[in-house]
């Protein structure tokens, strides 16, 4: 655990996680149709200067920028093996219930899949990329019995 100024350790809580987007209206669209996300706030902060969305499903929140001029997100970055031989974030990964069943629906809607369901140390694993090209990896956990 991190410590605190005190000497206290200070827990630690996923709070959210910020994604640049070429195109806001297409990506809040994206993220409340195809995963459930709803619209908390949408504000502009012109000492960036970028337009800042925050999406809340299941107590989780995506940060979406949006900023003016900003360079694409590099082709090797869309594609998971290839996106870990550059530092940095790589991408928000998300628990389900039901790989399979969500995958389905996800295909069913056009999702862009980027690896589709593999078995990783005893979850299920798939990774897809939002309408912007950004990876999303989703993770079926697996139960003790």
């Amino acid at each position: 655990m991190a410590q605190g100024k005190n000497g206290r350790e200070v827990l630690l809580k996923p709070l959210h996680v910020g994604i640049s987007v070429p195109d806001m209206g297409a990506s809040i669209a994206w993220y409340e149709q195809m995963l459930g996300f709803r619209l908390v706030s949408d504000k502009y902060f012109e000492q960036l200067p970028a337009r800042i969305v925050f999406l809340e499903q299941g107590g989780f929140s995506i940060e979406l920028f949006e900023v003016p001029g900003a360079a694409p997100l590099p082709d090797d970055r869309r594609i998971p093996s290839l996106d870990i031989r550059t530092h940095g974030t790589k991408h928000a990964a998300y628990a389900v219930e039901d790989l399979a069943g969500l995958m389905e629906k996800l295909k069913s809607k056009g999702v862009d899949v980027a690896m589709d369901i593999f078995p990783m140390e005893g979850d299920l694993v798939a990774f897809i990329r939002d309408n912007a090209g950004n990876l999303l990896e989703l993770i079926q956990q697996h139960q003790e019995e």
